[in-house]
């Protein structure tokens, strides 16, 4: 693992500290290597929303009938 190091104003480094301090993370680069993962699945997941708003539209039906073929689709291969 490589080290980077930040500076934090210290109403930050406060808050950082607390999250620490109140039992969810062990350390302050845990909490922050948590935020920086949830920040690339935010970033990841807005993309996949751009490419679909992107996309061309579909003129599939997707009514119950559709997802209950997707359901039996799903379910014959996970067996």
């Amino acid at each position: 693992m490589t080290t980077m190091n930040i500076s934090l104003p210290q109403e930050l480094r406060t808050f950082v500290d607390s999250q620490v301090s109140e039992g969810d993370y062990t350390s302050s680069s845990e909490y922050v290597r948590e935020l920086l993962r949830n920040e690339r699945e935010r970033v990841r997941i807005q993309r996949l929303l751009r490419d679909g708003a992107a996309s061309p539209v579909s003129d599939t039906v997707w009514d119950a009938k559709y997802f209950e073929k997707m359901r039996a689709s799903v379910k014959a291969k996970a067996k």
